[in-house]
């Protein structure tokens, strides 16, 4: 190993492929970087791999030493799995500590663990950052979209890296700090969340085009590429048109025919989901995604089900490719909308003054949802708001309008030709509800002051009430 000098810049425990990555993207910016990981014999293969850039790096395999490499105030960040591995870490490195220190989360934590031990930070002269890193290996080795929360003398200190590392957007680094304790990791959550509704809306119309229009994966790829140049633009669907268009070397197929259909997830989709419901928000188009990755792992089950179960399908016609771009649209944009709803009502039940305009703007490049979109809810962020409700910005309402007919149009067809399309049903259930200014909720009141006597309230007259039900002749 070289020789500890503690003169590097940054310290960066975790060799994996997001900390790797990182630590030759802030040696590229010039920064120099301590490294170390628990299995030591990475870390030499680490710095071979580096090539050049292991110049500006320094190796450690013992804690103390890896600590001690790096220039005070110190700015350790740890790239290893989040929870339990994260406390053992913080325990082993405190005692090489000194005041004005700082330790750097920047896995995809739960935000309750990181205001945890922002917590027991406080009064110790250690702090402790959550930062939310998205945009994989690649964005993590070229330019991140970057969530931070912390105290400002954290901010301070690393703002300088951070910003040297970000992505890009017309200049202006996709890097803030968004507020104390575990507002980055909240936000890259949620960020997280909107990737799944994403993500499954794409395949929902990949799905209506392949079982529906009976298109082959080529050509359903050509589409997507086509959207690419219109409001769709955006990081997935240029994945999505490449991999539909890629060809596997041993069959001759396409890679998308020759991959199972059950999908993973690592659990931010369900903490963005039990959050939200935490806080009396709808995220229907994520609970639905997250639950059609659930039914995916259930293949078996599907497999029997297939011959047995009635379709009872009805007669229906394959929309327009017109209308499933403007419905894929429509669809993203009131996920994009229930997002940051999730995001402002946090806001609130913690006090971190979430700034949504600008982290509308940290998301246009390096992070996994990037796309033209981001433009738009930026700006009508920046305007006046009609009840603070993104979903009524003049903005937002002039590209609902000419789409929701077509969302509407492609629903019905997955729902006549039995293709299933929970994520973009979601999407068009939740706007008519909002949408509606007299509900069916009164029905629900009814049911329950009728069988428990919780009470209601009348349009007429303020108060609670009960009413005046008839007894079931039927004695049930």
């Amino acid at each position: 190993m070289t020789k500890s000098t503690g003169g590097a810049d940054i310290g960066v425990y975790g060799l994996g492929t997001m900390g790797s990555a990182l630590a030759m993207n802030f040696a590229d910016k010039g920064f120099r970087v301590a490294v170390s990981n628990r299995e030591a014999d990475w870390i030499g293969d680490f710095l071979t791999e580096a090539g050049p850039l292991a110049e500006r790096m320094v190796g450690e395999t013992d804690l103390e030493a890896f600590v001690s490499a790096i220039a005070r105030p110190r700015n350790i960040l740890f790239m290893i799995p989040s929870g339990a591995p994260i406390d053992a870490m913080i325990a082993a490195i405190t005692p090489f500590l000194d005041e004005g220190d700082t330790l750097i989360d920047g896995g995809n934590a739960d935000f309750h663990d990181t205001r945890r031990r922002a917590k027991a930070f406080e009064g110790t002269g250690f702090h402790f950052v959550g930062m939310g890193v998205s945009g994989g290996e690649e964005g993590a080795r070229r330019g991140p979209s970057m969530m931070v929360g912390g105290t400002a003398h954290s901010w301070t200190a690393l703002r300088p890296m951070v910003e040297a590392v970000a992505a890009r957007f017309q200049g202006a680094p996709c890097v803030d700090h968004l507020g104390p304790d575990g507002a980055g990791h909240f936000v890259k959550t949620v960020h997280n969340g909107i990737e799944y509704a994403d993500m499954q809306m794409i395949a929902e119309v990949y799905g209506l085009l392949r079982d529906g229009g009976g298109r082959e994966a080529g050509a359903i790829g050509k589409v997507f590429e086509s959207w690419q140049a219109g409001p769709l633009s955006s990081y997935l669907i240029e994945v999505s048109a490449a991999a539909l268009q890629a060809v596997d070397g041993p069959t001759g197929q396409p890679v998308v025919d020759v991959i199972l259909d059950q999908a993973g997830q690592k659990g931010t989709g369900r903490w963005t989901l039990i959050e939200a419901l935490k806080m009396g928000q709808s995220a229907s188009t994520i609970e639905a995604s997250v639950g059609a990755r659930g039914w995916s792992s259930e293949k078996p089950m599907r497999v029997t089900a297939e011959p047995l179960l009635p379709a009872g399908t009805v007669a229906g016609e394959m929309p327009s490719t017109d209308d499933l771009e403007q419905a894929l649209l429509a669809g993203r944009i009131l996920g994009h909308v229930q997002g940051f709803r999730i995001l402002s009502a946090a806001s609130d039940e913690f006090d971190w003054s979430l700034d949504l305009a600008r982290i509308s703007e940290i998301w246009r490049a390096g992070c996994i949802i990037r796309s033209s979109l981001l433009d738009v809810l930026a700006e009508a962020f920046r305007a006046e708001l009609p009840m603070g409700q993104l979903i009524l910005a003049p903005k937002i309402i002039a590209l609902l309008e000419p789409s929701i007919p077509s969302l509407r149009r492609v629903v019905a067809a997955g729902v006549s030709l039995g293709v299933a399309l929970p994520a973009l049903s979601a999407a068009l259930a939740w706007y008519d509800s909002i949408r509606r200014a007299r509900g069916s909720a009164n029905m629900i009141q009814a049911q329950r002051d009728f069988f428990g006597a919780h009470g209601f309230a009348r349009i007429d007259v303020e108060g609670q009430h009960h009413g005046d039900w008839p007894p079931l002749t039927s004695g049930s």
